[in-house]
């Protein structure tokens, strides 16, 4: 249901979409529109009615991936192996519905999609994508994607894990943490350090001797899954390794496409907190006149309003650029930081409306804000985007 607008104790109350300051649907094919109206019809009947309790709770709702499927939203930007074959900006309109919905569940479509999936159709071998995408398109096996660990998370190059040859087979050892989904996965694609180099793997996670356990005690993301990984002599044939991907380009080329993921998600989250306190503050009376009457209320919702419309154009510009294989990996960055530093402001903004009701689950704001501490955290933090901008201006590398 559309907030409503109030400009008077005499006025009629009139739809407010806060699009519609630039006519952003009007930059949109009719394609365009329909997926986002679809998506955000199953957020708005199966996520939001339910979200609450599942972060009051800290669960993750598995009962949702085959409905998630069934909408194409699981790899939907890759083609073939059953995968839905979206554009750049469909993905993008999709991520932003579904982050509406909460952070932690747009989350999902990303470690499975843009993380897990495009790990083995960018660099899996015919054989490993015949076995693994179908299956995770259709939401019948989950993937998760071991990166991070415990001391080398911006600095992905210190990571100790380790796989070593023994005759034609790997075996690895090491640790892994934050890694989304794992203690619920089928399958995991491990990076590891080898005599050789960087290199990835494809792990089912019933191998002896691999090991996910949920972390639980979270204040942020509470409804989704985020899991340490301890790897100890898990053995695997040949085959298991990524054949193409070497050194940092194969983990770093899917960072980018979660990353930009992220541009478009994080305003979802921000345009939801915005909404819940325009309709709040034409609700709440105060002094005999609603908040939505009093001016400092309307410049904070004017001041967010500005910035969710400048976020949604810079994802849109960008994801026309990754559409026309022209996206620059330093313009993910700006997206990455702009947008997650944004959000946090508008939810955080949108929760002073809200007054002391604002700190609790029955309004979304400070739940957006939470989660979005994390967003802003994952797939490279503020600091890592300024320093990649920082070197794009300036030419100098700053991160030594």
């Amino acid at each position: 249901m559309c907030p409503q607008s109030y400009s008077g104790p005499m006025s009629e109350l009139i739809p407010v979409d806060v699009m519609d300051l630039v006519s952003f649907d009007s930059l949109l094919s009719e394609e365009e529109i329909a997926l986002r109206a679809k998506v955000r019809e199953f957020v708005d009947a199966t996520i939001k009615p339910n979200i609450a309790e599942w972060y009051d709770n800290a669960v993750f709702p598995l009962e949702i991936v085959p409905e998630m499927a069934k909408l194409g939203l699981l790899g939907m930007h890759l083609k073939g192996y059953g995968c839905a074959g979206r554009s750049a900006v469909e993905y993008g309109l999709a991520g932003a519905e579904l982050e509406a919905g909460d952070s932690g569940l747009r989350t999902f479509v990303s470690v499975q999609g843009s993380l897990a999936m495009s790990a083995i159709y960018k660099w899996g071998s015919e054989e490993q994508k015949q076995q693994w995408l179908p299956r995770m398109a259709a939401g019948e096996a989950i993937g998760c994607f071991g990166l991070t660990e415990p001391t080398a998370g911006s600095d992905p190059s210190s990571m100790k894990t380790f796989a070593r040859k023994d005759g034609e087979d790997w075996v690895i050892n090491g640790a892994k943490r934050w890694i989304g989904l794992a203690s619920v996965a089928k399958v995991a694609v491990i990076w590891a350090q080898t005599d050789d180099g960087i290199r990835g793997f494809v792990v089912p996670t019933d191998t002896p001797g691999f090991k996910a356990t949920p972390i639980t005690a979270k204040l942020s993301m509470r409804a989704s899954i985020q899991c340490d990984i301890e790897l100890t002599d898990v053995r695997l044939p040949a085959s298991a390794m990524l054949p193409e991907a070497k050194g940092l380009r194969g983990p770093f080329s899917c960072l980018n496409e979660a990353r930009y993921g992220i541009i478009w998600g994080a305003m979802g989250a921000a345009r939801d907190s915005f909404e819940a306190a325009l309709a709040y503050s034409q609700e709440r009376m105060q002094f005999d006149r609603p908040l939505s009457g009093y001016q400092m209320t309307q410049q904070k919702l004017v001041n967010m309003a500005l910035e969710i419309d400048k976020g949604f154009l810079l994802a849109l510009q960008l994801g026309r650029l990754k559409d026309a294989g022209k996206l620059q990996n330093h313009q993910i960055s700006v997206g990455k930081l702009n947008n997650c530093r944004e959000a946090i402001k508008i939810a955080r903004e949108a929760r002073t409306i809200l007054g002391g009701n604002g700190v609790t689950l029955d309004y979304s704001p400070l739940r957006h804000a939470n989660n979005l501490e994390s967003v802003r955290t994952y797939e490279g933090t503020d600091e890592v985007h300024s320093l990649i901008l920082g070197q794009q201006l300036t030419g100098v590398g700053a991160f030594r």
